[in-house]
């Protein structure tokens, strides 16, 4: 089959497993506790003094460090890898996926991506709010991919451990504020962050692509 069709059934070429020891996969636990409890407390006490902007930079770093600096786990172990280490069906899924995206995305949302290009303030608009996010979806799935379900799913095996994975990522700290929004608000919002949280949980255990 051809390398551009297989991603999207998530045949991707088999890698050789990389074992964590159960003191590593301890200590990635503990890594991604740690840095959740800074993110907490940072986005508590120090938002919006520090602007997101730089904020949400600076978990990524602090992420990526953890991974290695307290773990000891190399982060190409948890599928951080280099552009170049990247299989061709990878590669034509990723830039597939990222035109399919740019084309879904401006149709679904056409009419206020309109809106909004049309107010002043656009370019602070994208470096206070689209930037840091974007920096925030790679935090999310260090942290929640990376380093937790890679655990879990060393500890209890595939399916338990994604699906714990998934339960901790969608009403765990990062989605809490959900809890206080209307029904029509939090049940729709949980159930797609649970469907797209496992979904690509699925991709990472099958590509070993962070």
């Amino acid at each position: 089959m051809s390398p551009h069709l297989r991603g999207h059934l998530l045949w991707f070429d088999p890698k050789p497993a990389r074992v964590l020891s159960t003191s590593d996969g301890a200590r990635l636990l503990i890594a991604a506790g740690f840095v959740e409890i800074v993110r907490l407390v940072a986005v508590r006490w120090r938002y919006p003094v520090i602007p997101l902007w730089l904020l949400l930079p600076v978990l990524v770093g602090l992420a990526l460090w953890a991974a290695s600096g307290i773990a000891g786990v190399k982060l190409s172990h948890l599928g951080f890898r280099r552009w170049r280490d990247w299989t061709t069906t990878e590669k034509s899924y990723f830039v597939q996926v990222v035109v399919i995206a740019n084309v879904v995305f401006p149709m679904v949302l056409g009419a206020e991506i309109t809106d909004r290009v049309a107010q002043p303030g656009l370019a602070s608009s994208l470096w206070t709010v689209f930037v840091p996010y974007l920096f925030f979806g790679f935090y999310q799935e260090l942290v929640y991919r990376g380093m937790v379900q890679s655990e879990l799913v060393r500890r209890w095996g595939v399916g338990l451990g994604i699906l714990v994975a998934k339960v901790l990522y969608t009403f765990g700290p990062l989605h809490w504020d959900y809890f206080s929004s209307r029904t029509s608000l939090a049940v729709p919002m949980f159930a797609s962050i649970f469907g797209i949280g496992l979904f690509f949980g699925f991709v990472y255990r099958r590509s070993g692509n962070l």
